[in-house]
């Protein structure tokens, strides 16, 4: 049989076709949307960043125990527990936009609260901002992840997330900051603590551990000898508080209005509500999908894992180092910043290796890299504890979009169930600093490096669902 040099020609003309149309991540007709649906991104990463140091900060204004103030991030993550699945449902009976609308005008409401919370200075009220709050970032999360995975062609989806995913650290970044400028070094608790410290110069020979239950025991004593100025301090710290919060709130409400005018595609084919009857349809088909269910506990194991590394990186460098806390932040500050670059970095390699490959890579390096942590200790453990930022970067979207691929319309409330996965940073951090606290797991090695041993195992769950997404399921 003789084939033309037209035929050749139409046909190789046609698989190049083919082949572009599969590699591009996103489509002309969807750009306007993704950079819409991508500025949303950051507000989760800013609002984590800038409410964890709420902990301690609230801690030292309330004069509360640590148990109380760790209220702060049960309230925040507790959110992200109740409100996912109802998400879902709201999106399928409404659409994307409509759950981008909730999530926001939640968010914006839960930042306003924080005006009469300063005012009433009850601790509990800041809680319930939070929760609304958070209750509006669950939504923007399950409504936007599954919709950025649905611009465009399915094989292109894990890239595509990816890429909305790398505004995200920026949130992040600009939150540690804030929390650092505008709120920390502002408010006048942190001020008393200095002039006490300088008065008291036997402190330089003291334990940190030392130090703070000294400064805390004086902040007592002046809020019992003087009522009236305490409460007076207590009023500017919820001020200092607040700010940032109504400014995010602006910032989040002039978003609303940006999306109340933009008209977005329709990417899924069928937004009316579920009935009894599909809803435990669905449920069904979700516990029956293996890779999914893989997926949401991956996804628990991965958000522990990140939390663990940026929280207690602090403890690290005070313990293993002998860094002061700013300078162990510093550090914390540089893993965000490799955490962001590295995000770019992934997504691009995600364009010539499968999703599934590369996340077995990352976590096993991640797992490798947690090995140094434990048993190298000083500088170079810190180097490595550094690192692992450079390697989480692509898990979280990563493992989204496996769990997710090919869900169709069950997509977004299977999306509710990776979010709810996030209550893993709420469980596994107070674990690791029951493990700090307690006496080391091996021999003379500080406590505070064997403690991440519970990271290792998030590392290693992580590494074994990315070998079964690429070998098992073909991602």
């Amino acid at each position: 049989m003789t084939i033309s040099a037209t035929e050749v020609s139409e046909s190789a003309a046609t698989a190049s076709a083919t082949a572009s149309s599969k590699v591009k991540i996103l489509e002309k007709q969807f750009w306007v949307p993704f950079l819409l649906v991508a500025m949303l991104f950051p507000l989760w990463g800013f609002a984590n960043d800038i409410t964890n140091p709420l902990v301690k900060s609230f801690k030292d204004i309330f004069l509360i125990s640590n148990t109380q103030s760790s209220l702060v991030q049960f309230a925040f993550y507790f959110g992200y527990g109740i409100m996912a699945i109802p998400a879902a449902i709201f999106i399928r009976k409404y659409s994307y936009k409509s759950g981008i609308l909730l999530g926001l005008g939640l968010y914006a409401v839960g930042a306003c609260l924080f005006i009469p919370a300063s005012l009433y200075m009850e601790f509990g009220f800041f809680l319930i901002a939070l929760w609304v709050l958070t209750c509006g970032l669950a939504l923007l999360e399950t409504t936007a992840n599954p919709y950025v995975l649905s611009m465009g062609h399915p094989d292109t989806s894990t890239q595509r997330l990816n890429l909305a995913q790398a505004f995200n650290p920026i949130g992040s970044l600009a939150g540690m900051f804030v929390a650092s400028n505008f709120i920390l070094s502002e408010l006048k608790v942190e001020e008393f603590r200095l002039k006490e410290r300088a008065a008291n110069p036997e402190f330089v020979d003291m334990l940190p551990s030392q130090v703070d239950g000294r400064l805390t025991d004086a902040l007592i004593q002046y809020a019992q000898t003087n009522p009236i100025e305490h409460q007076a301090m207590q009023a500017a710290d919820l001020v200092t508080v607040r700010g940032p919060y109504v400014v995010i709130a602006v910032v989040v409400a002039i978003l609303f209005m940006m999306f109340v005018v933009t008209k977005l595609p329709k990417t899924i084919s069928n937004d009316k509500p579920f009935t009894t009857a599909e809803l435990k349809a669905t449920f069904k088909r979700l516990l029956a999908n293996r890779c999914y269910i893989e997926g949401v506990i991956a996804q628990a194991f991965y958000v522990g894992a990140q939390i663990m590394s940026w929280t207690f990186i602090i403890h690290y460098g005070m313990t293993s180092v002998g860094l002061t806390a700013s300078e162990a932040q510093d550090y914390n500050m540089i893993a965000m910043g490799i955490f962001l670059v590295s995000r770019f970095v992934c997504t691009f390699l995600l364009g010539f290796i499968r999703p599934g490959h590369l996340l077995m890579v990352l976590a096993s390096t991640a797992a490798v890299l947690t090995l140094g942590v434990v048993f190298l200790g000083g500088y170079d453990g810190l180097y490595c504890l550094i690192a692992i930022s450079g390697c989480m970067s692509l898990m979280f979207p990563t493992i989204y979009g496996i769990a997710l691929k090919g869900l169709g319309d069950d997509a977004s409330l299977a999306s509710a169930g990776l979010v709810m996965a996030i209550v893993g940073g709420a469980l596994m951090p107070p674990l690791q600093a029951a493990m700090i606290d307690a006496d080391s797991l091996i021999g003379s090695i500080p406590s505070v490096q064997t403690s991440f041993i519970l990271p290792l195992v998030c590392f290693v769950v992580i590494c074994i669902f990315g070998y079964r997404a690429h070998n098992k399921y073909q991602v």
